[in-house]
């Protein structure tokens, strides 16, 4: 049965119709891949064929329940297969899925449920001591469902699968109907929810995974990102299940042993991670050596990608990483490095299908060379920011959305980050990115990471300050400061040194990895 004819009593002929879940599911099923792992999690391999047949069943469960179209599923799941299956249960409901951070506290739950008005709750028994309290307070919760073997007195993930037949229904829906929102990390304040459509994410595959990442069904799919952020939506589920890849999947926090165990265990052939991860990996004495891995491709984003990171992880396994810039506003990658297209120290040039302007603070396109915002236009761009009308008007005007981040586009035509528009300094009347501070610091051999803050000097003027994390923390010493800031006179105008350095055992850092200046510059 194809995925027309499995909907035709719904979609009918309208050739606006889409569903994304039906028409990925069925895609493999058609290609024969019904017994090909898609996913392999530590409970044991799940199939193309179980995946859809699991899926059929969650979204009847769903309409069984009584839970209508475009409303909203709120997902706290740790990463294993029961994941997609939730996300694409709802999608082929016609139900709005909500996947939410795992690593996120009470209050931040308190306000995703009051805030998307969720109608079911499908949480980890691992996570849902974070949610007991909440239930009660939450007008709108209709059902708890709880993936795992203690259902807290609620309904189990299994059970309600195991009691729903699968059925062939997929709701009529177009490419541009509602399918899933995605709250920011909130790193700039308060979370926000993007909202995407279904025919977003067979174009962030189309565009991005395929034709750039470069997946084929033959590989093997690792994301350090999990699947509730934008980026590992894309690495561990939309690209994967677009060519019949298999993807690992680790539902623990990935600490460079534990990735180093799994790369050990699964031939990994595509790898996607965060520079922070980058450099923590390639610094741990557990990381896997050059014979243990089987990359064909590795792949990072969240944050700019340091040169020194990448030339350390080429030299060690012989593979580029290729550094690209996505947000959740945009869904995935659209401005990256590529095969045949890469220039360490830069974010690469747009992602075909995507078009990139810099904007100055007269608003005005700037120069080649000279520094502005970044907006980006694409079909993959989120409709608006759930009941937040003055945010979604700031940051989507039109075709255009605006990304917050400073870049300029070297000689090359490659564009370089400059740090966050908040996170940028002027010191001496001179704009100085933090990020290229950093760089120069974490190029020392001393250095695991840093983050560069605006700080007052006894003038009340800005100044550059870094926090600086060692890779041997006994190292501290004043002499060392010393060194530190040699070392970026060295490399860079001597504007630019930071004039205070300040070693700290870690970095204030969102759930996603990415370093909250904010913190270190309110402590101030």
């Amino acid at each position: 049965m194809t995925t027309a004819d499995a909907g035709q009593t719904s979609l009918g002929q309208d050739p606006r119709a889409y569903n994304f879940a039906a028409d990925v599911l069925q895609r493999n099923l058609d290609a024969g891949r019904a017994g090909k792992p898609a996913y392999v999690d530590p409970r044991g391999v799940t199939t193309y064929g179980q995946l859809a047949d699991r899926t059929a069943r969650f979204a009847a469960a769903l309409r069984g329940l009584g839970i209508r179209r475009e409303e909203r599923v709120l997902m706290a799941m740790l990463d294993t297969a029961d994941w997609p299956v939730a996300f694409l249960g709802c999608l082929k409901a016609g139900i709005i899925a909500v996947p939410v951070n795992t690593l996120l506290t009470e209050d931040d739950y308190r306000f995703m449920l009051a805030h998307s008005r969720a109608k079911a709750l499908v949480v980890s028994e691992e996570l849902f001591p974070r949610f007991e309290k909440l239930i009660a307070a939450c007008p709108d919760l209709d059902h708890i469902i709880v993936a795992g073997a203690n259902p807290h007195g609620f309904r189990l993930f299994e059970d309600l699968i195991g009691a729903d037949e699968p059925e062939p229904y997929t709701a009529p829906t177009t490419a541009d109907d509602i399918a899933f929102w995605l709250y920011t990390s909130g790193s700039t304040g308060n979370p926000k929810g993007a909202v995407h459509v279904h025919g977003s994410l067979k174009l962030t595959a189309d565009l991005y995974g395929t034709p750039v990442a470069g997946l084929q069904e033959s590989d093997t799919v690792y994301s350090v990102a999990k699947l509730f952020f934008a980026y590992g939506l894309g690495n561990a589920m939309t690209f994967p299940l677009s060519v019949g890849a298999t993807t690992v999947l680790n539902p623990e926090r990935p600490t460079p042993d534990g990735v180093a165990a799994l790369l050990r265990k699964h031939p990994v052939t595509l790898f996607f991670a965060v520079p922070t991860f980058y450099a923590a990996f390639l610094n741990s004495p557990a990381a896997a050596k050059k014979d243990e891995v089987k990359f064909r491709r590795c792949i990072s984003a969240g944050e700019a990608l340091p040169e020194q990171i990448a030339n350390n992880s080429k030299e060690r396994y012989g593979v580029d990483i290729y550094d690209g810039l996505g947000t959740t506003e945009m869904l995935h990658i659209y401005l990256t490095n590529r095969p045949g297209a890469t220039k360490y120290g830069t974010t690469g040039k747009p992602v075909p299908g995507y078009e990139i302007k810099l904007i100055g603070e007269d608003g005005q396109p700037v120069k080649q060379g000279d520094m502005g915002e970044m907006y980006a236009r694409g079909p993959t761009s989120a409709v608006m920011y759930w009941a937040n009308r003055e945010k979604s008007r700031s940051t989507f005007q039109g075709e255009w959305t605006r990304s917050g981040d400073k870049y300029y586009q070297d000689e090359d035509g490659y564009y370089v980050c400059a740090g966050r528009a908040d996170d940028m300094l002027k010191v001496s009347g001179i704009y100085v990115s933090p990020f290229e501070v950093e760089a120069a610091l974490s190029s020392h051999p001393e250095v695991l990471e840093a983050a560069v803050v605006g700080w007052f000097d006894e003038q009340r003027l800005i100044k550059p300050k870094a926090f600086v994390v060692l890779k041997m923390p006994d190292k501290v010493s004043e002499d060392l400061a010393h060194a530190l800031q040699d070392h970026v006179k060295h490399l860079l105008a001597p504007y630019k040194y930071p004039r205070w350095i300040e070693f700290r055992s870690e970095l204030p850092k969102t759930a996603t990895g990415k370093i909250q200046r904010f913190k270190l510059r309110a402590e101030q």
